[in-house]
């Protein structure tokens, strides 16, 4: 294989990988956790926050807290399985996302 060929194939790839990327970015992943469901963009921003107030007394803020904090990494582990399972085919790529 010529030099001129590998570019292409590189140059091919990296466009795959880029429109993956862009994919997964503007995706919506939700994570729950028993009072509190959060919506997170695949670049792990944040979007909506929603809380179960039949379930919420105002005693128990310190719980609310730890039920948002749980949505919220359970959301972004979201974000990482989606990610591996569909970038994971190029191998590790060490500091390219």
């Amino acid at each position: 294989m010529n030099i001129q060929a590998m570019m292409k194939q590189a140059q091919s790839l990296q466009k795959e990988m880029m429109q993956i990327k862009e994919e997964i970015d503007k995706t919506e992943f939700i994570g729950e956790s028993a009072l509190v469901k959060v919506t997170v963009l695949g670049t792990k921003k944040v979007i909506k926050v929603e809380i179960n107030r039949d379930e919420v007394d105002i005693d128990d803020l310190e719980i609310l807290e730890d039920m948002i904090l749980i949505a919220i990494n359970d959301a972004n582990q979201k974000v990482d399985d989606a990610t591996e399972k569909k970038m994971g085919k190029f191998g590790n790529i060490p500091g390219l996302f």
